[in-house]
């Protein structure tokens, strides 16, 4: 083994002989740092992490289906956005800003992991006893848990091999290092083959793995790219500036689907989830109706989700009136209002357009258009939108309505939550059974509009 300096970007990864101010490969400035690396003999493998995975060859109408036992982590949003829970030897990145909740949701999921077991805790951040402060405050029973404040990778698989654990919770992943490499903790190289050599331990173990990693202030994951290749699913926390909701997304998973969304609320004992996030996001009460209010039913993944769009239309006092989008896409926003000045008449040249999604949740959903239409067309009109009514669809640019997937899911849970008048696009031979909402099917913008005003 001989030791060489590289220069390796710490965003992407990147190798290079001599430093740069600018990598050729993401074009990121100022990120090459220089680091000190064993070079591999000739006839030495490339990467000892990847040495145990081999196997035979065979046929793949012979290969056994693998029949994926699946163990709950007692923490609903997170077993629904894994699948149905955890499998055996699954790797789990865990990846959010500093402070947002991965421990807590962590120490949360080994106690309830716990009850059925054996779960070892390794933390590089804090000490034994601030954990166990933590678990005081979160009500953890931890008999069946096994902490340790290492970040010596060393010592980590010593711990393995003593605990034999059947799920390991390293918290987190920039705090490990490897004496064999000389670069400190956090950087390309230790992070790699820290999780590297994690991953060689664990799997013909059958050990469920959980890394926590943080992300920069760009919101990316600190360390390299490398690792969310290496692991089996990625889960991202994200939250809005001084709110108390936390957003739990699957950047990857290969054991479920990538679509679904998790919700937690923050609370004093811990991190709560939001299972009807319907009543969440509807903002205040639905007595009676207001000016410039619609409401849509949205889908993250296989959630629907009650979601109120509010518009606030007033005249101008600047040269240029003002477009302000709050949750929603600024552009798709943009489009819609053009369309609604186009195709419906309404005059927004002299007017300021103010468009805000209760609960402050980004959403995507282009079912989401409709109602933006009803909540601008009420505001601009001085009309107010009925607390009964819902709008699903998608809006085209020239002003026809297109339908959107699911619509009988949207329609049930709009039923379960009260509504009376389902507004969507022609639904073609798709057939709504929902028995206690009205279905209205219009054709385009200009159809809302006469409906709005002539009710």
């Amino acid at each position: 083994m001989k030791l060489k300096t590289v220069f390796i970007c710490q965003s992407c990864g990147y190798k290079a002989p001599k430093w740069m101010g600018q990598c050729p490969d993401c074009s990121a400035w100022n990120t090459m740092g220089e680091e000190v690396v064993q070079e591999a003999s000739k006839t030495a493998s490339k990467s000892r992490a990847f040495t145990e995975f081999s196997s035979e060859i065979i046929n793949l109408a012979d290969a056994k289906t693998l029949n994926e036992e699946r163990v709950l982590t007692g923490i609903s949003e997170m077993d629904r956005l894994l699948g149905g829970g955890i499998v055996k030897g699954q790797m789990i990145l865990l990846a959010g800003a500093p402070g947002i909740g991965k421990s807590t949701l962590m120490l949360q999921a080994a106690a309830s992991l716990s009850k059925t077991k054996k779960v070892l805790y390794i933390s590089g951040e804090e000490s034994v006893n601030q954990i166990s402060s933590r678990a005081r405050r979160l009500e953890v029973d931890g008999k069946n848990i096994f902490l340790q404040s290492e970040t010596n990778i060393e010592n980590i698989i010593a711990a393995l091999d003593q605990v034999k654990p059947d799920v390991l919770i390293v918290d987190s992943i920039q705090t490990v290092y490897h004496p064999a490499f000389s670069s400190s903790a956090g950087t390309i190289g230790q992070v790699r083959e820290c999780a590297a050599e994690l991953l060689r331990l664990c799997k013909p173990k059958g050990t469920v793995l959980f890394i926590l990693g943080h992300v920069t202030k760009d919101g990316e994951l600190a360390g390299p790219k490398v690792l969310e290749h290496m692991v089996d699913t990625v889960l991202y926390f994200d939250t809005e500036k001084d709110n108390v909701l936390r957003l739990l997304r699957p950047h990857k998973n290969r054991f479920g689907s990538t679509s679904e969304i998790g919700l937690f609320e923050m609370t004093s004992g811990g991190l709560t989830p939001v299972e009807d996030a319907s009543s969440y996001f509807a903002s205040g009460a639905r007595s009676k109706p207001l000016i410039g209010r619609a409401y849509s039913i949205v889908l993250e993944g296989s959630r629907p989700i009650l979601t109120e769009v509010q518009a606030l239309v007033t005249p101008t006092r600047y040269p240029f009136p003002r477009r302000v989008a709050t949750g929603m896409d600024f552009n798709r926003c943009q489009v819609l209002l053009a369309s609604l000045e186009k195709n419906a008449g309404v005059n927004l040249d002299n007017k300021d357009v103010y468009i805000s999604l209760a609960g402050g949740v980004k959403i995507k959903d282009p079912a989401l258009d409709l109602a933006l239409c009803a909540a601008v067309i009420s505001s601009a009109k001085d009309i107010p939108v009925s607390n009964t009514d819902v709008f699903v669809s998608e809006a085209g640019i020239l002003g026809p309505l297109a339908k959107v997937p699911l619509a009988d899911r949207r329609a049930a849970e709009a039923a379960r939550l009260g509504f009376k008048r389902f507004f969507t696009a022609p639904l073609g031979k798709e057939n709504i059974k929902e028995k206690d909402i009205t279905v209205l099917q219009i054709e385009n913008i200009i159809d809302l509009a006469g409906r709005l005003t002539n009710r």
